[in-house]
């Protein structure tokens, strides 16, 4: 699975106590999502963020580190400017005490995904 990081991930010593296997891949920007820090970086609706590619089979060690079986996190696709995917995942911004907020109905999932699906954010790799 390719995932685009943008918080701790992005440096290389968290991410080997995370993965036993990992390559990072290009520098990226994500755009019309920004960085909002909180307990830990999550996105929100904005301009971009930056961050990297990074390379994993390790999913379900990524879901553990990301807290998605606690509700902190969700994977999302996103998708690329050249065509195809990669994960992503955006922090629910009350669970983390960020200063987001998410426009919408329904669960903090529910409000991310149709805000993916109504605007333009992709992935820019550089």
């Amino acid at each position: 699975m390719e995932c685009f990081v943008y918080g701790t991930l992005t440096d290389r010593e968290t991410a080997a106590t995370v993965l036993d296997s990992f390559e990072y891949r290009e520098s990226a920007t994500l755009s019309g999502l920004e960085r909002v820090d909180g307990e830990y970086p999550t996105l929100a609706p904005g301009e971009s963020v930056t961050g990297r590619i990074l390379e994993t089979d390790e999913v379900a060690a990524l879901d553990r580190y990301e807290g998605v079986d606690r509700d902190l996190y969700v994977r999302l696709s996103v998708p690329l400017e050249t065509g195809g995917f990669v994960e992503t995942y955006v922090g629910d911004p009350e669970a983390l005490d960020a200063p987001a907020e998410w426009p919408g109905d329904g669960s903090f999932e529910e409000r991310v995904r149709a805000h993916l699906d109504e605007n333009e954010v992709l992935v820019r790799a550089e």
